[in-house]
């Protein structure tokens, strides 16, 4: 840019167009750039405390140089500590008005400036200038080209490979691909064709990074969508996939209409559509699954091809176990794990698997504790403890309020035998909680511990053991004192216990109980507790034929036409019992 002010005026814009359409971007912001350089050159000659501005017109390229000065309250004072008042830019009104008498706050005064010629620091800094406002505007045009793009498959040509990451020139932009996004024993040489899969775009300082993988499940994914047309027209949906890249992956559809076999249509004719994308990624071998909102038929799915026994789902801790034969377990594991890895990552449960014949075990080991826990706490022989455990009580407090019937019905049981139970049971545990109060007394712990709601003499006696006495302590903790965690102790990651850990609270129940804590110790109200989702009420026929309920509270959080609904209820309800009575012959 070794033009100075006083260059030919077409030069400027042949300059401006010239980088526009080189750069790719408008010519407006290159003309900005012009100014803004010729702005800070004329600064540079006559003082930078002086507010220059530089106008060039786009179509004749006339230059115009002026120099500001604006008038300002007398009383004037610096938004910024660091802002001084500027003698070179900024006029007092009453200055103003000694030689103005139009003069008025905001008022500006302008000087035209001659043209000057650029000298060789200035030429350095214009070229600078410049150079930085198209860099800005080409990194602004490739944030904005591939922003929408993340999820979509690209073509491009690798350009450079630096420390393992593989530098791709996508046309109007460039992308990284770093070692870990690449397919293990893949190599890439500058100039090779490449097929690849955009996962990320960050605006950052540098310029945006466009994040590209052929690792990503999300590439697979995307192959089958260019392969297989019932994919790409929506008809059959990938629902999951997941992968070990290079080796295997696992891929879940489900089919929006009834007569197409999502897994055929994925596999095609004699497989030729799953192996045009196996080519792709270096012969990974891929598992396409069906999709079912049945959680357990839908991991049973996922670990194919071994067979499953049983699946035990636990909820709240996000597991489920997996019961298989013996000579199954080893391929439900799959090599080094992979096969239950991937089965995780699939459908987003920690899997844990089993055989049938350490099921059997665990279970005859809890059939003999629970048997041994009977006969001690009830003082009854081994055969009328197993009978209780057959019939499903797993603990003394089960027996002790369950109804009485529920024991009675029991072969072998009337009446007085249950009650006999039951009293046992209870004695045992009245015994059990006075040694457990005992216990708590002894540690200290303030009888107001047990006021909150939540708490057990059980845990008091934790608490105790912890040293938590008060409700202040108490209401002091954090779940992670409660449940358990993890900290770093000599750059180690260590396993920290919870008071309460071997209660296996959730992480609701243990923030729910420091609330309730604080609540009893005056730092919250309860109001600012969270609230509980009302329940449904549920009404027999009879009583929503005759209308025998609050219809206002039922159905208050009802939209439209709520009336219709009742007396859609009500009538259905009516009809029911008529269906039900007997007809006159």
């Amino acid at each position: 840019m070794a033009v100075g002010v006083s260059a030919n005026r077409l030069e400027l814009l042949s300059i401006a167009d010239a980088v526009a359409r080189e750069k790719m971007i408008d010519r407006e912001i290159v003309i900005e750039a012009i100014e803004e350089a010729i702005q800070k050159g004329a600064k540079a000659r006559y003082g930078a405390h002086h507010d220059i501005r530089a106008a060039l017109d786009p179509k004749t390229g006339e230059l115009t140089l002026t120099r500001h000065v604006t008038i300002v309250e007398d009383d004037w004072m610096p938004e910024d500590e660091l802002e001084e008042f500027n003698d070179s830019a900024m006029i007092r009104l009453k200055d103003a008005a000694k030689r103005d008498p139009e003069a008025v706050v905001g008022k500006e005064y302008i000087e035209h400036l001659p043209e000057f010629e650029f000298g060789r620091v200035q030429t350095q800094m214009a070229r600078q200038v410049v150079m930085g406002k198209v860099r800005d505007a080409e990194r602004a045009n490739q944030y904005e080209e591939f922003k929408d793009r993340v999820g979509e498959i690209v073509n491009g040509t690798v350009k450079r490979v630096e420390y393992g990451n593989t530098i791709v020139d996508l046309g109007r932009g460039e992308g990284i691909m770093r070692r870990n996004d690449l397919i293990p024993r893949e190599l890439f040489n500058p100039g090779d064709r490449i097929r690849t899969y955009i996962y990320d775009v960050r605006p950052e300082a540098k310029g945006p990074q466009v994040m590209l993988s052929r690792a990503h499940p999300g590439f697979m994914a995307k192959l089958f969508a260019q392969e297989v047309p019932e994919v790409y027209d929506g008809v059959i949906e990938i629902r999951a996939a997941a992968r070990d890249p290079g080796s295997r992956a696992k891929m879940a559809v489900i089919s929006n209409d009834s007569s197409i076999d999502p897994v055929g249509a994925c596999v095609g004719m004699r497989g030729s559509r799953v192996q045009a994308v196996v080519a792709e990624l270096q012969g990974e071998k891929i598992d396409i699954i069906q999709w079912n909102d049945d959680e357990p038929t839908f991991i049973v799915n996922a670990l194919a091809p071994a067979e499953v026994s049983k699946v035990v789902l636990d909820e709240e801790a996000d597991r489920v176990e997996v019961v298989v034969p013996d000579e199954q377990l080893s391929l439900a594991i799959g090599r080094r794990g992979q096969n239950v890895r991937l089965a995780s990552q699939l459908t987003g449960w920690q899997i844990d698997i089993i055989t049938e014949a350490q099921d059997s075990e665990r279970r005859q080991k809890e059939f003999a504790e629970r048997t041994l826990l009977f006969q001690e706490a009830l003082d009854v022989d081994e055969v009328i403890a197993q009978l209780l455990v057959t019939e499903g009580f797993a603990t003394v407090e089960d027996l002790a309020w369950v109804e009485a019937y529920e024991i009675s019905d029991i072969e072998g049981f009337d009446e007085d035998t249950a009650e006999e139970l039951q009293t046992r049971a209870r004695e045992f545990l009245d015994r059990q909680a006075a040694e457990l109060d005992e216990k708590r007394k002894s540690f200290g712990v303030e009888d107001g511990v047990l006021e909150v709601p939540g708490v057990t003499l059980a845990m008091a006696v934790a608490l105790g053991e912890g040293g938590i006495k008060t409700v202040e302590d108490l209401a002091d903790l954090a779940t992670d004192e409660i449940r358990g965690g993890f900290d770093i102790v000599n750059g180690e990651r260590v396993k920290v216990p919870g008071v309460l850990e071997s209660f296996n609270l959730s992480q609701e129940d243990a923030e729910m109980l420091i609330l309730q804590a604080r609540v009893a110790a005056g730092w919250i109200d309860a109001s600012e507790l969270p609230q509980p989702e009302p329940e449904a009420e549920y009404y027999e026929e009879s009583e929503l034929a005759e209308g025998e309920y609050d219809s206002d509270a039922v159905f208050a959080d009802l939209s439209g036409d709520a009336a219709d609904d009742i007396a859609d209820v009500e009538v259905e309800a009516v009809e029911t019992l008529d269906d039900d009575q007997p007809q006159d012959a």
